[in-house]
């Protein structure tokens, strides 16, 4: 993971995952006001479903995850308002 950005909770952050990370690599979370991601290599599969390269997906605040990259993958993740892990 790469900061690119912080300012008080807002994040951007950059993501590069190599083709051989273990499939819990990400953790279960929870989006305080949402989060953006753009997939810029690769494929990101989670609960609401299977996204690649070019996809920019939207999931709603107070939403909750377990997002597993497919092969090498990019995704470049802005958190609005942070992110809090779920058990």
């Amino acid at each position: 993971m790469c900061r690119l950005a912080r300012e008080g909770r807002r994040e951007l952050v950059l993501y590069r995952i190599a083709a051989n990370a273990s499939a819990d690599a990400f953790l279960r979370h929870e989006h305080i006001g949402g989060e953006f991601y753009l997939v810029l290599k690769g494929k990101i599969v989670d609960e609401t479903g299977e996204y690649e390269e070019g996809d920019v997906v939207f999931l709603d605040p107070h939403s909750v995850h377990t997002p597993r990259a497919i092969g090498e993958t990019v995704v470049l993740v802005f958190w609005p308002e942070g992110v809090r892990i779920v058990d």
